[in-house]
């Protein structure tokens, strides 16, 4: 459904005539006001508006006003505003969307307009199209497994070797662990997200996405669920209906709730994750398959701000943008938020500033820059993916379909979403 709604607007976008902007100088003596768009959480929040309002001091005669939704809205009101021709001036968006807003016409080329010399090169190459910058990365993630080092050692369990350990030895060392507790607490917890899918199948030398379609073979998708299949016969972690219940939420994981000691997460979240704990939480490379050459994982960036392409004022959501990805002040605020900073000189100028998960988090990325497979842009319609892949995951889990039955199906409807 949202895709279907996402589709619709931008193709309004697409067509119409009408340029209008997000926002307008408000008949207030040449004063220019933008309009922000982004989600996220209340801390999120939070830090953006500390760093509206230090833009706004450097630039007195811009207003910024921040249009923030929780992330299960947040497309469906940005295809609508688009659809109205009311987008905002400056839009986050994620690599999902990139293709989607940039083919269907709503992006600006930032090109020239923001200062990108200092932003790391080939991340900056993952907001490219067709030769234009529609989208600047606001700084980069990984999906790396996390361990609450503190339960771990509680029960007498060594930290894992994560240059050598499998998925076997993963699954054994939680099921271990949930056994020593009396499954008060989980070995592990489990993903659903395309990201853990994306490195299972990486590992085995198939991309995500090739050539505008999914690239997965059907095996590869029935192995990856009966890994899950036997994280869950193995107690190494609960059954599809306790997962269900924490959804997609850090606050409400296994892990920040102590409830788990392993789990997979996008790695700006370890913070949250670190804060919800109130324990030490540590960053460790996937399990690997055994002979398998890669690791599989990816650098991404955690989002994008991009220029909405009916914007009155191209120069001062310009302004905007580099203030937040060169400014070492806009660092300062935002700090790993929105990803680490992928400004070298910001990033080495707030590193001092950063929380300690923060800083495990950058010195993890350092780490393994060596062994990340390079950014791949998803085709249109990956918007979709998700909720297409978790319906699928869902179905075999629960045991409502087969995994032949569901590999096939789960194909079909992404491919179908991809040909959109």
């Amino acid at each position: 459904m949202k895709r279907i709604l996402a589709a619709t607007a931008l193709a309004v976008v697409a067509v119409s005539a009408t340029a209008c902007g997000g926002g307008d100088d408000g008949g207030s003596g040449g004063r220019t006001k933008l309009v922000f768009s982004y989600w996220g959480s209340d801390s999120r929040q939070k830090l953006t508006e500390t760093a509206i309002a230090a833009f706004e001091k450097k630039n007195p005669t811009i207003d910024v006003e921040g249009d923030f939704s929780d992330f299960d809205s947040y497309y469906e009101k940005l295809a609508t505003k688009t659809a109205a021709g009311d987008a905002p001036d400056v839009m986050s968006i994620e690599i999902r969307g990139l293709a989607e807003y940039a083919g269907r016409g709503a992006l600006a080329d930032t090109k020239g307009k923001v200062s990108t010399a200092d932003l790391d090169q080939s991340v900056l190459k993952a907001g490219q199209l067709d030769g234009k910058q529609y989208a600047i990365p606001t700084g980069v993630n990984t999906w790396p497994m996390i361990v609450n080092k503190d339960l771990l050692e509680k029960e007498g369990q060594k930290m894992p070797d994560d240059k050598t350990w499998t998925w076997d030895d993963y699954i054994a060392a939680s099921q271990k662990m949930t056994q020593k507790s009396g499954e008060q607490v989980w070995g592990t917890e489990y993903n659903e997200n395309p990201a853990f899918l994306q490195v299972f199948a990486g590992q085995r030398g198939e991309p995500f996405y090739a050539n505008g379609k999914v690239g997965l073979s059907e095996q590869t998708i029935k192995d990856w669920w009966a890994l899950l299949q036997k994280i869950i016969a193995t107690k190494a972690g609960p059954g599809a209906a306790k997962m269900l219940e924490t959804g997609t939420k850090p606050d409400l994981s296994l892990l920040a709730t102590n409830k788990s000691v392993y789990g997979s997460w996008w790695s700006n979240q370890l913070d949250a994750l670190s804060k919800g704990s109130g324990q030490d939480l540590e960053l460790l490379r996937m399990p690997k398959a055994p002979g398998a050459s890669a690791s599989g994982m990816f650098l991404q960036p955690a989002m994008y701000y991009t220029i909405s392409s009916r914007t009155k004022h191209s120069e001062a959501a310009a302004k905007f943008i580099d203030f937040m990805v060169n400014d070492p002040e806009a660092g300062a605020i935002v700090l790993s938020d929105r990803g680490l900073p992928t400004n070298a000189k910001v990033l080495a100028a707030i590193k001092g500033k950063l929380s300690p998960a923060d800083q495990k988090v950058a010195a993890f990325m350092d780490s393994i820059k060596g062994e990340l497979s390079p950014i791949v842009i998803p085709p249109k319609g990956a918007t979709e993916m998700e909720d297409i892949l978790k319906r699928a995951t869902d179905s075999v889990l629960f045991g409502k379909a087969k995994p032949d039955a569901a590999a096939k199906s789960f194909l079909s409807e992404a491919n179908n979403a991809l040909s959109q």
